[in-house]
């Protein structure tokens, strides 16, 4: 970055050429899925947002409807419009679907059980009937993260409280099995049909760590991780996607309480922190992202701090098995 433009950053950065770079991405989905996974097809879950939706199009429209597969896998905390916003989205698309509820087997493995003993250990009246999120605190003001419980009674009436660090470490464990599971059944149906599984993060998640190792972190291919959100909404737009689907907010649709993903996890609201991610990737000082967000330099510099020590505390979830010794033989490092 040069001098002159150090201070020039504006949203145009994100602008994009949508049919150019569409054709890219699925000239690419024809090559990955023939030539380096040797599948017929993509699976794809679909959970009604624009990270998953955008994915399945994109998919389809490099293989055809006929060779792309979508799971819709709710469970007891899923918002009823997830699910319908992925029905609405796989009836244009044209693809086969398979619904899977699985809060059965959430339910076995104890997951549910686990996560409200966690919750009543710092909210002792949480019952059945209450709904409860986590929200993260403290960031954006150049502090420590912090987590706090926001729960509310079957009456509407809300509590709030600082989570210790076993009790948060505990809910997060806990729901992350829905992803594991959800990420079972996708193989499940891969393996049937000799398909690959598209994982749907974009640039911001994949950057950030907002994923679950081993769920949805779990992929053969994944065409969208360098797009911005931003962009992906611009590119579900482009693709004539419904506006339903082209409207969602973005949520982490695990909690039963709606959850915002600045929220729980990032320092502001998507569209905010994709210009902040791009404008550190591409060396703007804090002053340039400040006056273009319209900020403090202060709350600048604490925001690009945050995606630091995310990137820090998150590269494991990027890592492949670590082995202690080389093995050198083809195939070796599956």
């Amino acid at each position: 970055m040069n001098a002159a433009n150090a201070n020039t950053l504006d949203w145009s950065v994100l602008d994009l050429d949508y049919e150019q770079e569409a054709d890219r991405i699925t000239a690419r989905l024809r090559e990955i899925t023939a030539r380096q996974l040797h599948r017929r097809g993509l699976v794809v879950a679909i959970s009604g947002g624009i990270d998953s939706s955008a994915s399945v199009s994109l998919a389809v429209r490099a293989l055809g409807p006929e060779r792309v597969f979508g799971l819709i896998l709710p469970e007891r905390d899923s918002s009823d419009d997830s699910a319908v916003r992925a029905g609405i989205l796989a009836g244009h698309l044209g693809i086969r679907t398979e619904t899977v509820d699985i809060a059965p087997a959430l339910e076995a493995i104890g997951c549910y059980r686990a996560r409200d003993t966690a919750v009543r250990n710092t909210l002792p009246e949480y019952a059945d009937g209450w709904k409860f999120k986590i929200v993260i605190d403290g960031g954006i003001q150049g502090r420590f993260n912090r987590f706090r419980l926001i729960a509310e009674a079957p009456d509407g009436v809300p509590h709030e409280r600082d989570l210790a660090l076993a009790d948060y470490l505990t809910i997060v464990a806990a729901t992350n099995f829905k992803q594991r599971i959800r990420k079972t059944l996708e193989y499940f149906h891969a393996d049937r049909l000799n398909y690959g599984v598209v994982g749907t993060p974009n640039r911001l998640e994949y950057d950030q760590g907002f994923f679950v190792k081993n769920g949805d972190g779990s992929a053969d291919v994944k065409p969208i991780a360098h797009l911005y959100k931003s962009q992906v909404y611009g590119m579900a737009r482009h693709l004539g996607l419904p506006e339903r689907v082209c409207a969602a907010v973005p949520t982490t649709d695990t909690y039963s309480l709606s959850q915002g993903q600045d929220e729980f996890y990032f320092a502001l609201p998507y569209r905010q922190m994709d210009l902040a991610l791009y404008a550190l990737n591409h060396g703007f000082p804090a002053s340039a992202l400040a006056a273009a967000l319209g900020i403090d330099e202060a709350q600048a510099k604490a925001i690009y701090d945050d995606i630091g020590n995310k990137r820090r505390t998150t590269r494991y979830m990027h890592l492949p098995p670590v082995l202690v010794a080389d093995v050198p033989e083809p195939h070796a490092q599956a």
